[in-house]
């Protein structure tokens, strides 16, 4: 083979690798996201660990006399422990959660007891800052990889090369690039088991490559040859069974009978379902990634609270626009009134289907669905429904452009507990809202918990405010699936909603849950609840703020419920 022929090769398969090794980065750092809840600062974590162990691998890598032998077990490894770690790391995380029942199983303590002693609590910890672990075993076999392809580069010319660090530098960051578009448009839709197993494949035969070009530099080349064909093996089991296995060992962290189990586009989806006496129907429990969402033997006291102030403080309800809720649960409560048309936005569209939305493309289980319609009664369908799968950012924006008007607007979204939500919470976004809400309206926001995250509550309001509105208030109730939680309620002019409420003599459609004055006392707080409401900042478009206090409010709660 000619000089160029060695450097096209060589140059190759660097660049193969170097797309390799960003996508595992990326795949451990989307799994810690899922485990520590912190997806931001997971992902940062994981990143300059990984390029902290890049370094040490590099200087390491001195210590292999033999370049092309290192080189060639090298790649096993790194694809061995790419496309196997997240299993692992869920396979340790799933034994840490049950070994507390398994060890009251062995002794037969009472069923209602639980052991979670300080050993067990820091056995859940370490398993739990795995993936960092591996990123660092991962990062230093990569980190390996180029000082050891440069200087089989220098073996293969038989001379010192002035710019081999340049060349091989060069065909790194092009093939990190490369990897990062893959995993932009293909990995990110795939399941992580799937995309790591997909990644490996292209490791195992660039390693493959060098060693049929190499063999001969190669010590235990035959020996390498047999590894290489049992990681095709170990690709085609993963590939098949990956998933699956993933979804058991998640499954083990729920409490309940886990009946549904997938990720979307947008979120990973479970539904649980447990058998109660005092229920004469199952239970079903909504999470969407890990956190639970609802919980059917409460969630109408969660959906009265969220939808019936607000319509009681709208002088009509001809119109009315919902943001998130793509359970169709809050629809369901807002189609009670008189409704002309009630538009709902919501990103995910297969969640919609999950739900009961007729016309998409997504096909659920039926009896999951039909369980779930049940429950909405099937709201989605409704004739005066409305259901846009879109961009609440975005659809927002159009509709002013339209210059369309709702008598009500509630918005339900889940916590802001991810950087993409913080959008929907800033100042920029409500008071787009405002315009689309009409003069004698009432807009409702769920605002998460003001005893758990009481910062991140008071935030919302302030930032309500700032976006215009006359009149902003909170409220509060308990939901046992809960604890205590609040909602923000906001009027443009007259009256403001808690004035409005309680001059009404009469709840004009009856409800289980609510009296109205079980309503007014709701916005009652504890004294000097609101004391250091000046310290609190207001969320601006692009500011982080209400992400920040809401990420460091329940990391304190770990701490405190961990001591």
């Amino acid at each position: 083979m000619s000089l160029l022929g060695h450097d096209v090769l060589l140059i190759g398969v660097m660049a193969i690798l170097a797309g390799c090794g960003l996508i595992y980065e990326y795949l451990l750092s989307h799994y810690a996201g899922r485990v520590l809840g912190s997806v931001e600062s997971a992902i940062y974590a994981m990143i300059g660990t990984m390029i902290v162990a890049m370094g040490i691998g590099a200087f390491l890598a001195r210590w292999f006399k033999d370049p092309f032998t290192a080189f060639a077990w090298l790649e096993s490894l790194i694809a061995l422990l790419g496309m196997s770690s997240i299993l692992v790391i869920a396979s340790i995380i799933a034994f840490t959660y049950t070994l507390p029942h398994t060890l009251s199983s062995l002794y037969n303590l009472p069923s209602d007891s639980l052991l979670d002693g300080m050993p067990l609590q820091q056995l859940q910890s370490f398993a739990r800052f795995l993936p960092y672990v591996f990123g660092l075993l991962l990062g230093i076999l990569i980190g390996m990889e180029i000082p050891l392809i440069a200087r089989i580069r220098q073996q293969v010319y038989g001379r010192f090369l002035e710019n081999n660090a340049g060349t091989i530098y060069g065909a790194d960051y092009i093939g990190a690039g490369v990897g990062a578009a893959i995993w932009v448009v293909i990995m990110l839709a795939l399941p992580i088991m799937q995309a790591a197993a997909w990644t490996a494949l292209f490791n195992i035969i660039a390693g493959l490559i060098f060693l049929w070009r190499y063999h001969a530099y190669v010590r235990f080349a035959k020996l390498l040859l047999v590894c290489h064909l049992i990681l095709f093996g170990v690709f085609a089991l993963i590939l098949h069974n990956g998933t699956v296995w993933m979804k058991d060992l998640s499954n083990v962290l729920y409490k309940d009978k886990v009946i549904y189990s997938e990720s979307t586009k947008y979120q990973h989806v479970v539904i649980t379902e447990r058998l109660s006496r005092a229920h004469s129907t199952p239970i079903n429990d909504l999470f969407l990634n890990g956190r639970l969402q609802f919980s059917s033997v409460d969630e109408q006291i969660y959906h009265t609270m969220l939808v019936y102030p607000a319509m009681l403080a709208s002088n009509r309800h001809d119109k009315v626009l919902i943001i998130g809720g793509g359970d169709g649960l809050a629809l369901r409560d807002v189609l009670k009134w008189p409704v002309q048309q009630a538009t709902l936005i919501d990103l995910d569209g297969q969640l919609l289907s999950l739900f009961g939305l007729q016309g998409q493309q997504y096909t659920p289980r039926p009896e999951i669905t039909d369980k779930l319609v049940r429950l909405n009664r099937d709201s989605l369908n409704d004739p005066r429904a409305e259901v846009i799968v879109g961009d609440a950012f975005l659809e927002v924006e159009s509709m002013l452009d339209r210059g369309l008007q709702f008598d009500t607007i509630i918005i339900d979204l889940p916590d802001p507990n991810h950087p993409d939500l913080n959008k929907l919470y800033s100042d920029y976004f409500y008071n787009h809202v405002r315009q689309l809400l009409a003069p004698d309206g009432a807009l409702a926001i769920q605002s998460t918990s003001p005893y758990h995250a009481k910062k991140a509550f008071i935030s919302i309001a302030k930032t309500v405010k700032q976006a215009g509105f006359m009149h902003v208030e909170q409220y509060q109730q308990n939901i046992p699936s809960f604890g205590q939680w609040g909602w923000t309620i906001a009027t443009r002019t007259g009256q403001s909603a808690s004035a409005r409420i309680a001059d009404v003599e009469s709840l004009p459609v009856p409800s289980n849950w609510v009296s109205k004055k079980y309503l007014l006392s709701s916005f009652a707080f504890p004294n000097r609840f609101f004391e250091k409401n000046k310290d609190i900042e207001v969320n601006r478009l692009g500011s982080g703020v209400l992400y920040d206090y809401y990420r460091q409010a329940w990391q304190r709660e770990d701490e405190l419920y961990k001591n």
